[in-house]
């Protein structure tokens, strides 16, 4: 092979791999739904309705995330419905909720496991 024959077969080649590169956009690595104008109008116009909107697109993003791109709910949305839920009362689908979070992200086990005994305690269910 002369020199004019390796540099062209060279060039074609940074080519190839540089278009390579340019497959099309990313994978999202979570899904959210309308959760983020959710949340934001949730602190703007701090009433009842609009967290239950919020609580309403949480369960929604959590329910149709197996439909998305990305196959997952953005960690703390279980954490944060669960939340929610503990507000109206709910304690049970609270720690459900809780328990969720933990099982998909595995590093919230600390912060998850002291609310869930935060709840139990509340509850009068404390098993020490």
């Amino acid at each position: 092979m002369n020199k004019k024959t390796t540099l062209v077969s060279l060039s074609i080649g940074l080519i190839v791999f540089t278009l390579s590169g340019c497959n099309g956009q990313p994978k999202p690595l979570y899904t959210y739904g309308d959760y983020s104008e959710s949340y934001y109008n949730s602190k703007k116009n701090v009433s009842k309705e609009s967290a239950l909107k919020l609580q309403k697109s949480i369960e929604y993003a959590i329910e149709n995330a197996d439909k998305s791109r990305s196959k997952r709910v953005a960690p703390g949305m279980y954490a944060n419905l669960g939340y929610m839920y503990l507000l109206d009362g709910e304690s049970a689908k609270a720690i459900e909720s809780f328990n969720k979070e933990k099982i998909i992200y595995p590093e919230s086990t600390r912060f998850m496991d002291r609310m869930i005994h935060k709840v139990e305690v509340a509850q009068g269910n404390n098993n020490e």
